[in-house]
Parts: structure tokens; C-alpha cells; sequence
């Protein structure tokens, strides 16, 4: 089986410590076209995404330490009881819970939006004890232009290492979905 090795400037940046300010912006959908091609078979659709608000410094830093001192079990059962940032969901089907939504404007405007959480993991593959239990973390990384289109990748079943202060994002699969057409719109509510 061969998996993708995906350092992701965007999850180091905003994941590291002190390197990027967080801004609080208001809530804000994406909707995206999701490309998947990969050793597990290929496919495309619409990819909902809304952030209801965003992760706070505090739990960036919550984050990042329970992984560099305890390892990503550590950070998945932080990540896991942090308050809910919003929903990923294709279509009409019932949206997954997003632990952490976190955006960086660049110098030009545009912003890194990234956001991870725990994926979906059924009772065949916990039972079987699949090596894909192993990667835990599902993460969503957007380059969004300062006019509010973009693209971006998602790695639906993703380890999350830590060596010094580089993180280093193991795909389960061959290539991470890529998300295309990107469009952000603020959420009026």
C-alpha cells in the first residue's frame, strides 16, 4: 500500500506556536468541488463546509502541546473536547462535526483556513483493527484569495507527527482529495 507524505505549510504555520496570528472573523461557509483520485478508487462532488466560529490561540496551544509532549493521542482526545468550530458534509447528508477552524491573512488579503478533526471510524474497520485506525485526524487545508475563492486539499484519514517543530501530515491514501472552485461566502446570521 502506498501512502502520501504531505508536509503542509498552512498546518505548520497555523498549528505552530507563535508563527501566525489568529484572526476572529465572523461565521462563514465554503463550498467546494472535491476531486478524489487514489488508490482507493476516484470520484467528485460538492463538499459543504461552515464555520460557526473560530478555534482561539489558547486552544491552538492546547493543541500543539498535548502533541509535542504526549504524542497525537494526546492531541486527538484534546481535539475531541474542544467546543464544536462547525460542520464538513457532502450534499444532503448529515454533517460531521469540526473541533478546530483556524485562518491566517497573508500581507495581500488572502488566508490559510484550516481545519481539523477526528473522522468517522466504523465498526469494521475498529473491529478489524485496520492499520487505518492508525490515522485518526481528518484535515482541510484552503488557500482563500482576498475576492473569497480558493483551493485547497483534504486528507480524510491523516496521522499527525511532531519532530522539532516541523508537523508532518501522513496520508493513508495514495493523494489527498483536492478541492477546487472554492467559494467563501460570510455567514449573515
Amino acid at each position: 500500500m502506498h501512502k502520501g507524505l504531505l508536509l503542509i505549510p498552512a498546518l505548520i504555520v497555523s498549528l505552530s506556536a507563535g508563527l501566525a496570528a489568529q484572526t476572529h472573523g465572523q461565521p462563514e461557509d465554503f463550498t467546494a468541488f472535491a476531486i478524489a483520485s487514489d488508490n482507493y478508487g476516484s470520484g467528485a462532488g460538492t463538499l459543504l463546509m461552515s464555520v460557526d466560529r473560530w478555534s482561539t490561540e489558547a486552544e491552538r496551544t492546547q493543541l500543539m502541546t498535548a502533541l509535542r509532549e504526549k504524542g497525537p493521542r494526546a492531541m486527538m482526545r484534546v481535539l475531541q473536547d474542544l467546543r464544536k468550530a462547525g460542520y464538513i458534509r457532502t450534499g444532503d447528508a448529515l454533517g460531521h462535526p469540526v473541533h478546530f477552524a483556524y485562518q491566517t491573512v497573508g500581507e495581500d488579503g488572502g488566508r490559510e483556513v484550516l481545519l481539523v478533526t477526528d473522522r468517522h471510524i466504523g465498526f469494521q474497520e475498529a473491529w478489524s483493527n485496520s492499520r487505518s485506525v492508525e490515522y485518526p485526524f481528518m484535515v482541510v487545508q484552503m488557500d482563500i484569495l482576498p475576492e473569497g475563492t480558493g483551493t485547497g486539499t483534504l486528507t480524510p484519514a491523516t496521522k499527525i507527527l511532531t519532530y522539532s517543530n516541523i508537523l508532518e501530515l501522513e496520508n493513508f491514501t495514495s493523494a489527498p482529495i483536492r478541492l477546487t472552485s472554492i467559494r467563501a461566502t460570510v455567514d449573515d446570521e
